[in-house]
């Protein structure tokens, strides 16, 4: 099923997408979706990022096989950094050179306290594209990651979530103004789900509705004020965004 959540006129509600229209269902974390019988024409949706995580994880050393040798490691970006489908993406005059990293994520769909390892996998409700923006010159200079990774909008996801998608192999694209920039595989990661899980539950509690971004698989794209940057996944779809030019020092000042 893809699950999504839309903007319409009866407010906001998870549905599900046919390719023609979204069927509202209940809450995909309150147990299985069902629908409510209410159904709004594409036209008269908007998508919105299918989650609004509580904690957003992503994962260092595993953009590729080299990275085995490494250990795993982890960062955080702050949740409010989500954003959805066509929303902008606000590179900061302050900002340096600035990034696109597309990955598949991981939602959470029940909470990962006592689970065994082995079983780790069946809190996952599905699948989402995710883009991991980030300030490389920031990321240089501190080792927390904070001001690379968790400026405002830097987390793009969408544009819904694949609940039956093996994540095994699937192809990650991103693409800036409709010119293919990077391609590479999830086979590629140095981790698989499984093993991200395993490591990622023994740090931290996870629960509905978490985002686990599992890494980079393909070489990172830079952005640019005026692009367009999309990253799409086989079986899941394409998460697009427009980039502007943004001065958060003029707009505290508003």
């Amino acid at each position: 099923m893809r699950v999504c959540r839309i903007a319409h006129a009866g407010g906001k509600d998870y549905a599900s997408w046919d390719g023609e229209e979204f069927a509202v269902v209940t809450d995909p974390f309150a147990g299985r979706p069902r629908s409510t019988g209410t159904r709004v024409p594409a036209a008269g949706a908007r998508l919105l990022a299918p989650v609004e995580p509580r904690t957003v994880v992503g994962m260092a050393h595993n953009t590729g096989s080299a990275d085995r040798a490494l250990p795993p490691g982890a960062f955080l970006k702050a949740a409010r950094t989500v954003v959805g489908p066509g929303a902008a993406l606000r590179l900061p005059d302050d900002a340096g050179r600035t990034v696109a990293e597309g990955e598949l994520a991981l939602v959470i769909g029940r909470d990962t306290s006592g689970v065994r390892p082995s079983d780790l996998l069946s809190c996952v409700l599905g699948l989402t594209v995710a883009n991991d923006v980030t300030d490389r010159d920031a990321q240089g200079e501190d080792p927390l990651w904070t001001a690379a990774k968790s400026r405002h909008t830097f987390t793009p996801v969408g544009p819904w979530i694949e609940t039956d998608l093996d994540p095994a192999d699937l192809s990650v694209t991103v693409a800036v103004n409709g010119t293919e920039a990077s391609r590479a595989s999830t086979a590629g990661l140095a981790r698989d789900p499984g093993e991200i899980l395993a490591y990622l539950a023994q740090l931290m509690p996870l629960g509905p509705g978490d985002l686990i971004l599992t890494g980079a698989p393909g070489r990172d794209v830079p952005l640019a004020p005026g692009d367009s940057v999309s990253v799409r996944i086989d079986g899941l779809g394409e998460l697009g965004n427009p980039v502007e030019a943004w001065s958060p020092r003029q707009e505290a000042a508003a």
